[in-house]
């Protein structure tokens, strides 16, 4: 692949949220991954972990996001049952967690920000796979409920639930973006 050709797969990348089976298979998703640990990382902390959902852990978790929402006071049926289905928008989910490691030099913001580099990755190779994805998290992302199924301690984060499957239908490609609102020069002399 040409440099204009990877950069013409990366402007092209879109979420899509209606997603089926099939989904990677591990050796795809470790590939993936691998991916994503290449992810620029600030001393080498490798500060987050991958959790992959399918089958019946995709339950797991929307009961888990059900109990979670019941705990912040949420009572309508309707709101509680779209809760515990959300998982079940895709035949799997990988989950990103950043566990922070204490470093004097590397703050929890550029940890998060390494995580989050990790997971755009991760949607990059998947797509490279020929996958869709679509990167969520929502208020309930770090609920108790959440973090006790995740094994995430209080003052770790989870930063994404990346839904992973097949497309069901094409997204129309994005329309070029002017880039110049996004960019300040600045050689010195302003």
């Amino acid at each position: 692949m040409t440099n204009s050709a990877i950069l013409d797969f990366i402007k092209s990348r879109r979420s899509i949220g209606n997603l089926v089976a099939p989904a990677p298979n591990r050796e795809q998703v470790e590939q993936a991954i691998e991916v994503a640990l290449s992810a620029p990382d600030h001393k080498d902390l490798n500060p987050y972990r991958f959790i992959v959902l399918e089958n019946q852990a995709l339950n797991t978790l929307g009961t888990a996001l059900k109990n979670a929402a019941m705990a912040q006071g949420e009572t309508d049926e309707k709101t509680l049952k779209k809760a515990e289905n959300m998982p079940l928008r895709a035949p799997m989910i990988i989950a990103c967690v950043t566990d922070f490691k204490p470093h004097d030099k590397v703050p929890h913001w550029e940890q998060i920000a390494a995580s989050s580099c990790a997971v755009q990755n991760l949607l990059l190779a998947l797509s490279a796979q020929g996958f869709a994805t679509v990167w969520r998290t929502g208020p309930l992302a770090n609920a108790p409920a959440i973090k006790q199924l995740f094994n995430v301690t209080a003052d770790n984060q989870v930063i994404a639930f990346v839904y992973v499957g097949t497309a069901v239908s094409t997204i129309p490609p994005r329309s070029k973006i002017d880039v110049t609102p996004f960019i300040v020069y600045d050689n010195g002399t302003n």
